[in-house]
């Protein structure tokens, strides 16, 4: 039986106990919050505070991706961050390929906790790339960069086409994220498949260089391809991400308590 895809965002509130912590889910290129809802379901049934955003020109037709900017797409993100913010004392970033630069590109302009990315996406090694602002004005959309799964009979349901023009919005994101990674300081957990035939080693690489003043730790997947939050390891990246929020919360907690008992200390004397 076919399973027609939800594209729309999704929310939930906090229900868990101890310090309100919440995540922004961001989902991938030409794809929708189809491909990453299971995510954000079992972050929620966590218990976490939950925000995952349909990015605009996404989970309509490619035509209305060719029409947005990066910006377009990192202000939906940063919309959901900041309605977090608003009622948990403690958020995390998330997200699956174009969705991990985009939260990494969140925690380099917004205090976050911690960082969890599914094999993101940082570099284009297409060595059209450079051309696309050019190309964006003959050549209108590609064939689709979609379904990567190895998990048989899994379908994210992204666009059978990719827009050229959206593509060029991509590479700028990228380039424009890159430079502001040693800003992060939050904790960055990747879940990086062995295999992926979407994003290469370059972003990897550009990750590495680019943390200079963050913890980076690096899950290795060895049964999924690039959408593994669809894939045979996604239970690993759900039960996962729900410990590394806990820890990261924790970590703030103790944190702000230290920081108020020396606060008390200081008053005293």
């Amino acid at each position: 039986m076919n399973i027609l895809p939800d594209h729309s965002p999704f929310s939930s509130p906090f229900t868990g106990t101890g310090p309100r912590a919440g995540v922004v889910v961001c989902h991938g290129f030409t794809g929708s919050p189809h491909g990453v809802r299971d995510w954000a379901q079992s972050l929620a049934g966590a218990g976490f505070a939950v925000r995952l955003p349909l990015l605009p020109g996404h989970g309509t037709s490619w035509q209305d991706l060719a029409r947005t900017r990066w910006q377009d797409w990192h202000g939906a993100v940063d919309a959901a961050y900041l309605e977090l913010a608003e009622e948990c004392e403690v958020v995390v970033m998330a997200g699956l390929s174009m969705g991990g630069a985009l939260a990494l590109r969140i925690a380099a302009t917004r205090p976050v906790a911690g960082v969890v990315a599914v094999n993101p996406g940082l570099v284009i090694d297409d060595r059209r790339a450079p051309m696309a602002g050019y190309l964006r004005f003959v050549l209108k959309s590609t064939p689709a960069i979609a379904n990567d799964i190895l998990k048989p009979d899994a379908d994210e349901c992204a666009y059978p086409r990719t827009p050229v023009a959206a593509a060029h919005e991509l590479n700028k994101m990228f380039k424009d994220t890159v430079r502001l990674l040693p800003r992060i300081t939050a904790p960055v957990r990747v879940y990086r498949s062995t295999v992926d035939h979407v994003v290469s080693e370059s972003s990897m690489r550009a990750l590495r260089r680019g943390l200079t003043h963050s913890p980076l730790e690096v899950v290795q997947l060895e049964n999924s391809y690039h959408v593994a939050t669809m894939d045979n390891d996604a239970p690993e990246i759900f039960r996962g991400t729900a410990e590394f929020v806990r820890s990261v919360t924790t970590s703030v907690s103790s944190d702000s308590d230290s920081a108020s008992a020396t606060r008390k200390d200081t008053a005293n004397d």
